[in-house]
């Protein structure tokens, strides 16, 4: 774990297949600090929502990325991993729908992680 860093990192993807790069980024970092052992609760929201569909993530390719499926499973198993409820909805995607492991919550969870103490967020 990185020295001093017991505080929660609360990444927000707003991005999908629609800015690759901006999704990647939120990936990126919030992977980064999970292998680092720093707590983190990664968001999907608007396009980046489909990727809590299982496959969805397979058909993502960025030059010089890791791939989005190998991304996804670290954060599953070192972090944890929301999708917006209103931006699954307004895709059809219910909670059976999502691969296991990611659940489906709404504005005041992430109003909630974001102010506890010591959080820290991020949106890309």
């Amino acid at each position: 774990m990185l020295a001093g860093m017991a505080r929660l990192l609360v990444v927000k993807a707003t991005a999908g297949a629609d800015a690759p790069e901006r999704c990647n980024q939120a990936f990126n970092v919030a992977t980064t600090a999970a292998t680092a052992g720093v707590d983190v609760s990664f968001w999907l929201t608007g396009e980046s929502t489909w990727f809590a569909l299982p496959g969805r993530a397979a058909g993502f390719t960025l030059p010089h990325a890791a791939p989005l499926p190998d991304l996804i499973e670290v954060l599953l198993e070192a972090g944890r991993i929301t999708a917006c409820t209103q931006c699954a909805a307004r895709r059809d995607i219910g909670p059976a729908d999502v691969i296991p492991g990611i659940r489906i919550a709404g504005a005041a969870v992430f109003v909630e992680e974001i102010m506890t103490e010591g959080a820290q967020a991020l949106v890309y």
